[in-house]
């Protein structure tokens, strides 16, 4: 009975600790959901189209997205 008295101080620090667990999970959902890599890769080829990127930063943004996937 007196554990949770006790352990109210603490109740904003385990609040913040849950909610950086939530972010973290939807930052990672994010960064790999196919979707997003897709709409990635059109932004560079559409950049690349444009003239905004050589294809040699071209192929380093792409490896870059395709190493985050293998990671």
């Amino acid at each position: 009975m007196l554990g949770p008295i006790l352990s109210l101080p603490l109740a904003p620090v385990h609040g913040l600790v849950g909610l950086a667990r939530v972010l973290r999970d939807q930052a990672e959902q994010e960064l790999y959901d196919p979707a997003t890599v897709q709409r990635q890769l059109e932004e560079l080829s559409a950049a690349a189209a444009a003239g905004e990127l050589s294809e040699e930063e071209l192929a380093e943004a792409e490896q870059q997205i395709i190493d985050r996937l293998i990671d």
